[in-house]
């Protein structure tokens, strides 16, 4: 069958036609230009007229006359004005303008990428979060993820918080299948950052939240503590309930404190850091013992032998910095004793009515780093466990003011004694670590991911029975080190007590007493700081010696 040709006005009046829509587009859109004020104020009388009849609508019968009252009153106020009209006129176009102003719409849903990302870990947690017996699952593969996942914020295209919601069949009571949720969730949602999960058991709801840095920058200096509190560091804003202001550089900021309480009344009176080397349990010590110089004694023994607290010898206050083997158990058999002294003297005082001296009222602390290094050192000697000594101020330091704190590193927590895991309930892990160290440490995993990079003094803090917290231990580096800005070294002499004005100096150990590697730290003891009925620790020590080996450990004199 031959083909019809097309008529006339379609095959020669094609291009006609298509000039014409331009001009007739053309001219629509400049009339859409210059009448777009126009249009903008006709649509805001438009959103008035509906406001207002909203609001007339809603109010009650019985408001509306004396409302209508009020109006009228208005109206004849203007119109009675001079120049009334005019400025009402302008002030309604002026309102009407605003009203119909246009507005960026406002994004309510994710966009193709966050959607993506969305359906990935839906996908993820299918194998997880079903079952083949779930006759309707909650999580399918090819299923609707919005019906699992509740809340979900991004930025700049990285998942930021997130709320899964789990069938009730999942063991979420089980450490386990937790650990597994939240390291798929970590993995897929991005590493690098660290993330919090809160697990609500009764509703069946998981919360993902990526969590800020804390602040590195906040350095050693005087905190607003009542006595018996030592700031360990600081924690997220919601994990504890209490602020405190603290210089941060040039200016003064309330952070969020994890505070320690020690005394009578402690239920953790003794801590416990451990962490990699680095990681800033020395930091911890040295910031600890500027916080109780404040109004305690504090004796010092540096296993590792680093010369890390050499700028505390011989301050107001400090009964003994030590790093040899001989010192270090001379100084902790005097503590064993002091101990009992103080339990004795507390005793008699009691029974007899009368209030505790002052003497046994004053905190003593005893400060050991390293201790697996001096417990090596003793036994290639013949002599005794240093944490051996440490057995009386553990079990009965807290009714005599007396306080235990212990760094060691992870790779000799099994030189640990029996003693020392049963008596330091406060637990810090600092630097990084993984989270069965951090469990073995702590004896929870934490509700966080902990990243495989942080700063010296991050890491985590567990008092007792309490929850895990993140932590950052305020910067106390050494000030005799080269390597100390200018800034910390003036923040940590600041407030370093000044040096004794009369030292008691002993005589100095011989050098077969000091074992290998060990290096000599004076021991200063401060006759005036004291109170007049104190024991010297030379005193103490030679009172007290329990065998030959340990009769020529004597303290070293301190320099004058």
């Amino acid at each position: 069958m031959a083909r019809r040709p097309l008529p006339r006005i379609l095959s020669s009046g094609s291009a006609s036609i298509t000039r014409s829509r331009e001009i007739a587009r053309t001219a629509a859109d400049s009339a859409t230009d210059v009448l777009h004020p126009l249009i903008t104020v006709v649509r805001g009388l438009r959103l008035l007229a509906v406001s207002g009849r909203q609001r007339w609508v809603a109010t009650p019968k019985e408001r509306r006359g004396p409302k209508l009252f009020l109006g009228a009153a208005c109206v004849l106020v203007v119109a009675l004005v001079p120049y009334g009209p005019i400025l009402a006129l302008i002030t309604v176009m002026g309102a009407a303008a605003w009203k119909g102003r246009e507005r960026t719409p406002v994004r309510t849903g994710p966009d193709e990428t966050e959607t993506a990302r969305l359906r990935s870990l839906y996908e993820a947690l299918v194998p997880y979060f079903s079952t083949a017996d779930d006759p309707d699952p909650l999580f399918a593969h090819g299923g609707d993820w919005a019906k699992a996942f509740d809340g979900y914020a991004f930025d700049d295209g990285r998942l930021t918080r997130l709320q899964v919601s789990y069938p009730a069949y999942f063991t979420d009571g089980e450490p386990a299948a937790r650990s597994r949720i939240e390291q798929l969730l970590h993995t897929k949602s991005g590493r690098g950052r660290e993330y919090h999960f809160s697990w609500d058991e009764e509703a069946n709801r998981l919360v993902m939240t990526v969590l800020d840095a804390l602040p590195t920058t906040i350095a050693a200096q005087r905190f607003v503590t009542a006595p018996g509190e030592t700031v360990l560091g600081f924690t997220d804003p919601d994990a504890v309930s209490r602020t405190v202001p603290v210089r941060d550089g040039d200016t003064t900021v309330d952070a969020s404190p994890v505070v320690w309480r020690t005394g009578g009344r402690s239920t953790e009176p003794h801590l416990l850091a451990v962490g990699h080397p680095g990681g800033g349990t020395t930091t911890l010590i040295r910031s600890i013992a500027l916080q109780a110089l404040q109004n305690g004694d504090v004796i010092v023994v540096d296993g590792g032998g680093t010369g890390e607290y050499g700028a505390l010898a011989g301050r107001t206050g400090v009964l003994a910095v030590e790093s040899g083997l001989g010192g270090a158990l001379a100084t902790l058999e005097w503590a064993a004793h002091e101990t009992e002294r103080r339990l004795i003297t507390a005793n008699r005082a009691r029974q007899n009515g009368h209030p505790v001296p002052d003497d046994i009222r004053r905190p003593l602390w005893i400060l050991l780093d390293r201790p697996g290094v001096l417990g090596h050192l003793a036994a290639a000697d013949g002599r005794p466990d240093p944490q051996e000594l440490l057995r009386i101020p553990l079990r009965h330091g807290r009714a005599a003011q007396v306080t235990v704190v212990l760094a060691e590193q992870f790779d000799a927590l099994d030189t640990l004694t029996e003693t020392v895991r049963t008596h330091t309930r406060a637990r810090t892990v600092l630097g990084p670590a993984s989270r069965e160290q951090i469990e073995a440490v702590l004896g929870v995993e934490p509700h966080t991911t902990p990243p495989s990079e942080v700063p010296a003094g991050r890491g985590y803090v567990r008092l007792g029975a309490g929850p895990v917290l993140r932590l950052q231990v305020p910067a106390t580096p050494d000030p005799y080190d080269d390597a100390t800005s200018e800034a910390h070294r003036r923040a940590v002499l600041g407030l370093l007590p000044d040096r004794h004005s009369s030292v008691e100096a002993a005589p100095a150990r011989e050098h077969a007493d000091e074992g290998p590697a060990t290096e000599q730290v004076p021991v200063a003891v401060d006759t005036a700081a004291r109170p007049v009925d104190a024991v010297p620790v030379e005193a103490m020590v030679a009172e007290a010696r329990p065998s030959e080996p340990l009769a020529k450990a004597q303290p070293a004199g301190a320099e004058s």
